[in-house]
């Protein structure tokens, strides 16, 4: 038996997530499809973690067991040849057997992309999200520190979060402009549901000074969603690698 380790790109657009669900078009799911198309077997495809509906990824990592005999340097291009063009399979590696996209995880990347033009864009605007007022970026960089470390991150989570323990550690947390964008990016042991999303409205509240810097800490003490900013939209937000 071979375990086969993926890296996937995808546009989350149209996509209900990540997750397999009955009847509803789900990112797992489809490449699954086109597994057993090219393999002949029923494959479980373990992904790193669920992606929200509309979230895209530049590096999900996922893996399955196969009997096949397809050379690995084939099957990025086998699968992808079975697949919609909004979905791509960047590389495929054979790993240890013990290897487990979710419980082998040391970190994640994402990355949140607003466009802080007045205008907005034609182009991209299903890849970023539009902030038309001017965001004070040196005071979001000075409030993203207080996220950094292991927190209880609670005021940070959205109802319905199944996790038990919402004890988390950001290693890092940097915001950056790149012309008229802002890019955020957020490293951590793991993520609660929506709770980068959240960070980021957060951010934004302060970069239009309606949150100061310093208020972040008692904030995320209090435990409390009401105190934190609004959830930013799924269309801006990218998973952008995972460390093993």
């Amino acid at each position: 038996m071979r375990n086969i380790k993926l890296i996937i790109e995808y546009d989350g657009k149209g996509f209900n997530g990540w997750q397999k669900q009955p009847d509803k078009l789900n990112i797992q799911g489809e490449i699954e499809k086109a597994i057993s198309e090219i393999t002949g077997e029923e494959v479980e495809l373990i992904g790193s973690g669920r992606t929200d509906a509309g979230v895209h990824s530049l590096g999900q990592t996922a893996n399955f067991k196969t009997e096949s005999k397809i050379p690995i340097e084939k099957f990025a291009f086998a699968i992808n040849s079975k697949l919609k063009k909004s979905i791509v399979i960047k590389s495929a590696e054979e790993v240890d057997e013990r290897f487990h996209s979710r419980y082998s995880v040391k970190s994640k990347t994402y990355r949140y992309i607003i466009n802080n033009s007045e205008q907005g864009t034609a182009i991209y605007r299903g890849l970023e999200v539009h902030v038309p007022m001017k965001l004070d970026v040196t005071l979001m960089k000075k409030a993203a520190k207080y996220f950094e470390g292991e927190h209880d991150f609670k005021a940070f989570k959205a109802s319905g979060t199944s996790s038990k323990s919402s004890v988390r550690t950001i290693y890092k947390l940097d915001v950056r402009r790149d012309d008229d964008r802002i890019i955020i990016e957020a490293t951590g042991s793991g993520f609660l549901y929506n709770m980068v999303r959240i960070i980021v409205g957060t951010l934004v509240y302060v970069g239009l000074g309606k949150i100061k810097p310093e208020e972040i800490s008692s904030i995320i003490e209090s435990g409390k969603r009401e105190n934190a900013g609004k959830t930013f939209p799924a269309h801006g937000l990218y998973l952008l690698k995972v460390e093993y």
